[in-house]
């Protein structure tokens, strides 16, 4: 009787205690948190609040099993729960931390660690299995006849998952090479062009201009040819063209586009007000002589009101001066030749 009431009284304290203590850490680790600019205090005091009431618990069925003489298999058997339970607590903290450094400094190591939900998956994976093999460690379990079945088994497995193995090796691929990351514009060989949203284990999402969602899967877009409108950097030149009338002043033509091709970059938003727009002729069409205007716009969606501004601008612009942008004609010239006498006709 008095073993069960002291087990008792030790349950009821390491519970009551398990909650002050979650009350004192997330008090005053969190004013101290509020001290620091950094936020990964915030997270771990937050994870710490989490665990503590679990952990006093555990501690208290510990002691509480002290007070009684317990067989050796089941005092072997409480004692190796109670310590997976506690390394399964661990590893689940570590790994909230661990994923939300991944989230928060994925951005400033993109080159080495990309921020994908592939990249958070795997993080996370590696601190599961650390966790595991502590588990199986703590357990007295030798890990190397596990690796054997697994290697063994393994063929037949990635023989029934060949192709989900074959999405997931080539997400890691792309997510790691860095050739496509998440935010950038880009368009595959099959048509498909937008912002690529996530690089996940098994597909890459590609959020289109429409606002629509593609899954592309991962070993497709690794065998596809893809343009990246953010490589190397974002800018990139606007194309227009332009044709006018052959008696145009091509000088003064140049001059005057330019023009408005500059005051275009300056007063838009995407345009690039430092860059000097040119032009270049190159060819004699069949009612105009065709010319190219080379803007230059900070990203690839910024081209599109780039061009509607500079043809509204540039249109008003010659019709103010004179200058014609001809409707496609074509001038056929007929010329009569001496008409041949008829061969004479032999008899």
């Amino acid at each position: 009787m008095l073993r069960a009431t002291l087990s008792a009284v030790v349950l009821a304290l390491s519970y009551v205690a398990g909650h002050l203590l979650k009350s004192v850490v997330r008090r005053r680790l969190t004013a101290m948190a509020a001290g620091t600019s950094g936020q990964w205090d915030d997270v771990l005091v937050t994870e710490l609040g989490k665990r503590v009431p679990l952990w006093c618990g555990l501690l208290g069925v510990y002691l509480a099993a002290g007070f009684w003489t317990l067989p050796p298999n089941v005092n072997n058997a409480l004692t190796k729960s109670l310590f997976v339970l506690i390394v399964l607590s661990a590893t689940f903290s570590a790994a909230a931390i661990v994923a939300w450094a991944t989230r928060a400094y994925g951005s400033t190591l993109q080159h080495a660690l990309p921020l994908t939900s592939l990249t958070q998956t795997v993080v996370t994976g590696a601190v599961y299995t650390l966790g595991l093999l502590m588990i199986l460690n703590g357990l007295g379990v030798s890990v190397t006849p596990i690796l054997t079945a697994l290697g063994v088994g393994g063929l037949a497995v990635a023989l029934a998952l060949q192709e989900t193995l074959s999405n997931l090796f080539a997400g890691i691929y792309v997510a790691i090479a860095g050739l496509v990351r998440t935010g950038d514009y880009v368009r595959l060989d099959s048509g498909e062009e937008g912002y690529v949203a996530d690089i996940g284990w098994r597909s890459t999402r590609i959020r289109l201009l429409a606002n629509n969602m593609v899954l592309v899967p991962n070993a497709r877009l690794a065998q596809a040819i893809v343009t990246n409108y953010y490589m190397p950097d974002c800018e990139l030149a606007v194309l227009v063209e332009v044709g006018v009338d052959y008696a145009s002043d091509l000088t003064r033509v140049e001059r005057i586009t330019c023009e408005v091709a500059k005051e275009t970059l300056e007063t838009v938003p995407g345009g690039i007000a430092s860059f000097a727009p040119f032009i270049r002729y190159h060819t004699f069409g069949d009612s105009s002589i065709n010319f190219t205007v080379i803007l230059r716009a900070r990203e690839y969606v910024d081209q599109y009101l780039l061009k509607h501004e500079f043809i509204k601008r540039l249109h008003e612009r010659y019709t103010r001066e004179g200058i014609t942008i001809p409707f496609p004609i074509r001038t056929l010239v007929w010329q009569d030749g001496d008409q041949e006498s008829p061969a004479p006709v032999l008899k």
